[in-house]
């Protein structure tokens, strides 16, 4: 049975930590995750977009992650990730998701509230809890996609969940989705968080985390990636971010870049090698790696 994802956001608030929010698409990908979660003894909370339910199918995912709860003692939750197609969030819920996402931040405040609202009175007649975003982030992500940034506004923040019930909230204070996060230095907008948190309860929220470490993109390259002039956000803002009050941060873009530099090098350094195994456990073992630095950098370690 998976966790509660408002209870490991709660426990994160209360212990001033933050716990890792991965994307899955396939088996590889959730076996590195779940390896990493683990090993370090670290509550995960494993994630599938419209886009990975498109590619690999709803039931398929709920099934690889149920039998990974099941077979591990830390706490793994299931949630749906930006949620726009309200069929899908439902089915979602009657699946027995631990948590789901309505994403309506690119629609006015009163609509965002009022799809809100719906949702979370679905959700919460099964027990399930519902994330929420106000402000938009920039960047171009699987099926989300934004060209501007829109910074949450905090008074606007404490209205929205006053009035939807939501149980944690993304906000926008200069992430962005994707590897090209930055053209110049990175700077996240720490005051509007620091403001946010004054007026808001519930957990808060980072989306567009992704660190893009230098590490996987080099050894992407060396193996033919075109990556030229991806940043990420800088670790030291992730840890002033969690510091500020955010408990859920998602990561999907460092996940895609370790799983790509695995299978680039096996290909490269094995021509003779056709056995998806052979292939595909490296880059297993890569995220495995990416996500035990994110649970470190999360401080989520020990915390499972």
């Amino acid at each position: 049975m998976f966790a509660s994802t408002v209870d490991i956001l709660k426990k994160a608030q209360k212990g001033h930590y933050a716990v890792g929010h991965f994307n899955i698409n396939n088996l590889e990908i959730m076996q590195g995750i779940i390896n990493a979660g683990v090993k370090l003894k670290s509550p995960i909370i494993l994630a599938t977009s419209e886009g990975a339910i498109e590619y690999a199918g709803i039931e398929y995912l709920v099934a690889l992650a149920k039998s990974a709860s099941e077979q591990n003692t830390i706490p793994i939750a299931l949630h749906l990730d930006h949620g726009n197609d309200l069929k899908l969030i439902k089915k979602a819920i009657d699946l027995g998701y631990s948590s789901v996402m309505i994403d309506a931040s690119h629609d006015s405040f009163e609509k965002n509230i009022q799809l809100t609202k719906q949702v979370v009175q679905w959700a919460h007649q099964k027990g399930v809890s519902v994330e929420a975003e106000l402000g938009t982030i920039g960047g171009k992500e699987d099926l989300v996609h934004s060209k501007d940034i829109i910074y949450t506004n905090p008074f606007k923040a404490q209205e929205f969940v006053q009035r939807t019930g939501c149980d944690f909230l993304a906000i926008a204070i200069g992430t962005s989705h994707g590897a090209f996060k930055f053209q110049g230095t990175a700077h996240l907008r720490q005051d509007i968080l620091k403001q946010v948190m004054t007026r808001v309860k519930i957990p808060l929220v980072l989306h567009g985390a992704s660190s893009v470490p230098l590490s996987a993109v080099k050894e992407a390259q060396k193996y033919g990636a075109v990556l030229k002039g991806v940043r990420g956000v800088p670790e030291n803002q992730i840890k002033m971010a969690i510091k500020n009050g955010i408990a859920k941060i998602n990561t999907d873009t460092d996940l895609r870049l370790a799983f790509d530099a695995g299978v680039r090098k096996t290909i490269a350094t094995q021509p003779q090698e056709f056995d998806p195994r052979h292939i595909l456990g490296p880059a297993r073992d890569y995220i495995q790696k990416v996500v035990e630095q994110r649970i470190k950098l999360f401080g989520s370690q020990g915390k499972g």
